[in-house]
């Protein structure tokens, strides 16, 4: 009696201990709040930049400049556009009579799109190479874009070098673009030829890849800004049959463009033919048309597209085997010589020349002069007898 049991003391004892909160409960509540937090911070970051970037790229603009020896820039109302013009046929043989011929390079390219064509047609004819507004050595503002107004660009360049009439040749993207030149000027236009360009972007194929990926918001200006060289190789050569080497020129032609120029050329050509196919276009205003494709375009199908233009009429069409998108660099040589037998089959007959004074006949003038003399002697002969007579009669 008097004393505390054991079991009394050890309670006792428990409960003067103090009493720690759990630490492990304590760290479950605190590390998911804090990893969260620092994600949340690094997606913001990323989207500013995202923004900052989109922004930028959609302002940008550069002025024209020469990136070609012995290339000129021509001014228009939406700015300088670098232009290579051969000016006079270089062969002797070539006929006074002979078209020049205006090129019109693609999306994405330049004038140096034609470099194995223009050797192949100059000695016959005049030719004008265009670097379009937005790509080359051509000025590259935010806006303008639209078909319409490039192909009245290159109306204003051509006034300008004091080309009245022309066979306009439009490779892809470039086809749209003489095809609305030829709607604008008809009378400046006597013939279209297009390169492997359907009726359409979309029902006959279309770009895809890289290309679609840049035109998606925010990402498609982040893409750009990102893309290595190797990418943008693989997009080009789509361009081109399957397997072919595509040159270290034809990537930085893609690099020196801007984004506005790509994203508005890209815009425009879909709104230019989703509004009129180029087909129903070019049989409404009824000019005489070439229709080239190589047969293993990867872009667009080269036979259903040639069979769309065929239903117009009086349409010349060629499909060249083993070749791609870009028949005037993979096979210049069967380009050039399609497009000059039609530039040719359009110049206008030459005037007959003056026909020459006729000679004088000499003996015809000998018979009318003694025919004169003689009537002369005839009529002194009868006065000589009239006055004898009044003589005798006196």
């Amino acid at each position: 009696p008097g004393r505390n049991s054991p079991t009394e003391s050890r309670t006792r004892v428990t409960a003067q201990m103090p009493q720690t909160p759990t630490p492990a409960r304590r760290g479950k509540s605190y590390r998911p709040g804090r990893g969260l937090k620092i994600t949340s911070a690094i997606l913001l970051a990323f989207l500013v930049l995202i923004v900052l970037n989109a922004l930028a790229l959609d302002n940008e603009s550069e002025p024209a400049a020469l990136t070609i020896d012995g290339a000129q820039l021509v001014n228009t109302t939406s700015g300088s556009l670098q232009v290579v013009d051969t000016t006079a046929p270089t062969s002797a043989e070539a006929s006074l009579q002979s078209l020049p011929i205006v090129l019109v390079h693609g999306s994405g390219s330049a004038i140096n799109w034609w470099d194995e064509l223009i050797p192949l047609l100059s000695p016959s004819h005049r030719v004008v190479a265009i670097d379009m507004l937005g790509y080359g050595g051509s000025a590259k503002p935010k806006s303008g874009y639209s078909i319409e107004t490039q192909a009245s660009l290159v109306a204003q360049v051509l006034a300008k070098l004091g080309i009245e009439r022309t066979v306009a040749v439009g490779h892809s993207l470039g086809g749209e673009v003489v095809t609305s030149l030829a709607e604008q000027a008809p009378d400046l236009v006597a013939g279209v030829t297009l390169i492997d360009m359907a009726p359409d972007d979309s029902s006959y194929g279309g770009l895809g890849g890289a290309a679609k990926a840049s035109q998606w918001p925010m990402l498609g200006q982040a893409f750009w800004r990102i893309a290595p060289d190797f990418v943008i190789r693989r997009n080009i050569s789509r361009a081109f049959a399957p397997g072919y080497n595509v040159s270290d020129k034809y990537v930085d032609d893609v690099k020196a463009m801007t984004y506005p120029a790509f994203n508005g050329s890209y815009t425009a050509s879909a709104d230019f033919t989703d509004a009129v196919p180029l087909d129903q276009r070019l049989q409404k205003i009824a000019v005489p048309l070439l229709v080239i494709f190589g047969e293993e375009d990867q872009i667009f199908s080269a036979r259903e597209s040639i069979s769309a233009f065929a239903a117009i009429p009086g349409v010349e069409t060629l499909l060249i085997p083993g070749v791609g998108h870009s028949p005037q660099v993979e096979a210049p040589e069967k380009t050039a010589a399609a497009i000059r037998r039609f530039a040719t089959s359009l110049a206008p007959e030459p005037e007959p020349a003056p026909k020459p004074a006729p000679k004088p006949n000499l003996n015809q003038n000998s018979k009318q002069d003694k025919q004169k003399a003689g009537q002369k002697q005839k009529k002194q002969g009868a006065k000589k007898n009239q006055s004898a007579g009044k003589q005798n009669g006196q």
